[in-house]
């Protein structure tokens, strides 16, 4: 999956094993080649997927002009969990009812991640990006030097030879990411499923096969079934942000017992659940009990304001 964070996650120091720095695109593109065939890709695939491709200087300008700011949660939650989404979310629960239960029952995961996943994603799928994924791979791993980036170039055109997705449909953001989930192409090969049982997962125009691909992605990195992932909740005004965060596990019963208070309607769990409290911005903002499906969020977006977004979001969606 590609946000913003796995290209800050990726430092451009990783380097194909044994290679030296490339001088040119040409002679780098020659040597992807040669590991694309090293790895099983068909030349026709190679040469119909890399012959005359040139840097993409649109995803050079991206990449070399992330924004540097540092935003508050009520900035980022303010612009990411904003009026029209949510109302499209309640729409799109409503839409989608038989296939986010069908997919829930299946993998044991509440359509409430799910949808908000999908919402701050791609807007429950109308924004997948329209850059060409193998030449957006290949010019991030030529200027990047970069094997996980030259890995995924040779994944996507797995995908091709595999003959799961001809190469025009492999569309996604400008470092690769594809489809509805925005998964990158490895996680497409290990985790996408074809729910709708079209024989082939369909990412980008199938939203059974995305939101089971979701499903089966949480299922996988060890979503508990039933249980939250967070909740926003009151904290004491003196309570000591040095034990908060989401490193420091207690029990709910400890939380409340320091003051902390549950919201009318949250879920009925045992006191002796794990949970962590989170200020994302420190004392006197939201506060929130954070379980251990928070984790699982994490690993789709390493970012404490995703997985809080997600669950949020997940929430507002299914509100009536």
């Amino acid at each position: 999956m590609l946000r913003r964070s796995i290209l800050a996650a990726v430092p451009a120091a990783i380097l194909l094993p044994g290679w030296a720095q490339a001088s040119d695109f040409n002679s780098y593109l020659a040597k992807l080649q040669v590991r694309a065939a090293a790895n099983g890709i068909p030349e026709t695939v190679i040469d119909s997927t890399t012959s005359g491709l040139v840097p993409n200087a649109d995803v050079l300008q991206l990449d070399k002009h992330q924004p540097e700011f540092t935003q508050t949660w009520a900035h980022y939650s303010s612009r990411v969990l904003n009026a029209g989404r949510v109302t499209q979310g309640r729409v799109t629960a409503q839409s989608e009812a038989s296939i986010l239960s069908a997919v829930s029952s299946r993998y044991g995961v509440d359509p409430a991640p799910l949808l908000g996943i999908w919402g701050i994603e791609t807007n429950y799928g109308t924004t997948q990006g329209d850059f060409g994924v193998i030449d957006a791979l290949v010019t991030l791993a030529w200027d990047r030097n970069s094997s996980y980036f030259a890995g995924e170039a040779i994944s996507a055109m797995r995908i091709i030879a595999d003959g799961d997705a001809p190469a025009d449909k492999l569309i996604g953001s400008y470092a690769g990411a594809m489809g509805q989930p925005q998964f990158m192409p490895s996680v497409y090969l290990s985790t996408a499923v074809a729910f709708s049982g079209s024989g082939r997962p369909d990412i980008w125009a199938s939203d059974a096969d995305t939101l089971a691909s979701m499903a089966n992605y949480l299922l996988r990195d060890g979503w508990q079934a039933g249980a939250p992932s967070s909740e926003a909740v009151l904290a004491p005004a003196g309570i000591d942000v040095s034990q908060t965060g989401r490193e420091l596990v207690r029990t709910i019963g400890y939380w409340e017992g320091i003051g902390v208070q549950r919201l009318p309607g949250a879920r009925v769990l045992p006191a002796s659940t794990p949970a962590a409290l989170l200020l994302p911005d420190g004392a006197g903002g939201q506060a929130f009990l954070v379980y251990s499906n928070f984790r699982v969020i994490r690993r789709y977006n390493p970012s404490d304001y995703y997985a809080l977004a997600v669950g949020a979001l997940g929430r507002m969606a299914l509100q009536a």
